[in-house]
């Protein structure tokens, strides 16, 4: 069994819609930082040239979206309604950790338009990988956005899920998709321009939407899904566990099993 990597990074010199925000404290300025630290708040100051190297500890602060890098989406993000249950629908940190160690499946999309695929190009990807995925398993769609990765283009060149697409997955008792694009659902641009031409609100966000009715989660821009056999490994997403929040980062592998 080896790992692969299937996250994509938090970087600050990469494009971002919501830029990253990285501010470094290094280590000799943590040094000064936690004399003065001391001092001031346990009036136990120390000399900077005591440490060794007169360095002590960096410190990252970031500033960024639960949805920058791979990351997974909470049914709270979908909306404050949940048909499925009292109480409203759940936040990142409530979800149940065996839904993110699951055997997993990859769907070649990367033949798909811009755009939103249908319930009928998931059959075909079933039939050629020879099986349905088992309820609670990890649907993973391989879209080729990840070479738009840190540009522009990541954001409004790839291929998502229609409603009927995302609600046949969610028949077969998956309840996380993951995608190596931005998002679960068509691009922004895509969906308000078919929006504007239809009237046809089905058009808007459907994936997402679905999310209301439906209790899943969403793996969003994942990487590396070309790496991955059709099937024959497990998938570990893993959310950070952000107290009421609508989604959390997370270090998305598989486990693949070389036999």
């Amino acid at each position: 069994m080896h790992i692969v990597d299937l996250s994509s990074p938090v970087d600050s010199e990469q494009y971002e819609p919501d830029p990253v925000e990285h501010t470094v404290l290094t280590p000799a300025q943590g040094a000064r930082h936690m004399s003065e630290e001391m001092a001031e708040h346990f009036g136990l100051g120390f000399e900077v040239d005591d440490l060794p190297d007169g360095e002590f500890l960096s410190l990252d602060r970031l500033s960024l979206t639960t949805h920058t890098g791979t990351h997974v989406d909470a049914p709270s993000h979908y909306g404050t309604r949940a048909s499925y249950r009292d109480g409203g629908p759940r936040h990142i940190d409530e979800m149940p950790l065996d839904w993110f160690h699951r055997p997993g499946l990859v769907l070649d999309l990367t033949d798909a338009p811009t755009g939103a695929v249908g319930k009928d190009v998931l059959e075909r990807e079933f039939a050629r990988i020879g099986r349905l995925p088992e309820p609670m398993d990890i649907v993973l769609l391989h879209t080729g956005a990840q070479r738009h990765q840190g540009t522009p283009k990541y954001f409004t060149d790839f291929a998502g899920l229609d409603g009927p697409a995302t609600n046949y997955l969610l028949d077969l008792g998956v309840k996380v998709i993951g995608t190596d694009a931005f998002s679960l659902d068509a691009p922004f641009t895509d969906i308000i321009a078919r929006y504007r031409e239809t009237r046809d609100r089905s058009v808007l966000w459907p994936a997402h939407f679905a999310g209301r009715d439906r209790e899943y989660c969403q793996v969003e821009r994942l990487s590396n899904l070309e790496s991955l056999p059709s099937q024959g490994f497990t998938v570990v997403c893993f959310p950070i566990k952000v107290a009421r929040a609508g989604a959390g980062w997370a270090r998305a592998v598989a486990l693949v099993d070389e036999s």
